[in-house]
């Protein structure tokens, strides 16, 4: 059996919170499929991977966290 590669989800700078988190799982995955909610740092480096379901979180083209405050 050939292992399922992880979802991915782009996500805007507006969706992010806190310094620059996105958190997991998120408002459109089904309820069967939740675990303990987790923040994912995205600013640092424009993507971050939950340690529970493998959902890689990406910044879309062009985004930038924290510009014009």
């Amino acid at each position: 059996m050939t292992p399922v590669p992880p979802a991915s989800v782009e996500v805007a700078a507006a969706d992010l919170v806190g310094h620059g988190a996105i958190f997991c799982p998120n408002p459109k995955m089904p309820l069967w499929s939740g675990h303990p909610r987790v923040f994912i740092d995205v600013a640092s480096t424009g993507q971050g991977q939950c340690p529970y379901c493998g959902t890689l979180y990406r910044l879309k083209a062009g985004e930038k966290v924290g510009a014009g405050h």
